[in-house]
């Protein structure tokens, strides 16, 4: 039977972090779903089709990595991609706690799901996405926490909200 995991996130930017963790899980699962939420309510940066653009490009070398966006509930979404696995990051221990209680309540929504904690490499450890764009909006180089794609896109960005 194949191997099928979601990985999903508002990935706003997509960090080297969360690549090192679709690189890693392309290489333990058959296939890997990276699920862009669409997140309104978090107010990103990226439009959810600029993420979708973003990730498709970074994730163009791994053949086996479908992305996708949603914006219904992460279970609902896992049904209807017939996956039963979820792949979530852990950077810190704040992190498995919070994952931990939303484990439980998706265990609870979905009894056949089974949940994969995958801390990242430790160069990537503290990285996340609400620091690349605090950076981005205080107009920093947060090149070095993402991919080159994803860093020129930060530099349009922050052109274009200065122009605004």
């Amino acid at each position: 039977m194949r191997q099928k995991v979601v990985f999903p996130g508002t990935f706003d930017p997509l960090t080297s972090g969360h690549f090192d963790l679709i690189n890693r899980a392309s290489i333990l699962f058959d296939e890997v779903i990276l699920a862009v939420a669409a997140s309104p309510g978090k107010r990103p940066l990226f439009s959810l089709e600029e993420r979708l653009a973003l990730a498709k490009e970074v994730c163009q070398s791994l053949p086996n990595v479908t992305i996708t966006g949603f914006s219904n509930l992460l279970i609902d979404f896992m049904k209807e991609q017939q996956a039963t696995i979820l792949l979530r990051g852990i950077r810190t221990g704040s992190d498995f706690e919070y994952e931990s209680q939303l484990a439980a309540m998706y265990r609870r929504m979905m009894p056949e799901m089974e949940i994969i904690f995958l801390p990242p490499a430790e160069q990537y450890a503290f990285v996340s996405s609400t620091l690349v764009r605090e950076i981005a909006l205080h107009g920093g180089d947060a090149g070095q926490f993402v991919t080159p794609n994803v860093a020129e896109a930060i530099k349009a960005k922050q052109l274009q909200l200065a122009q605004s």
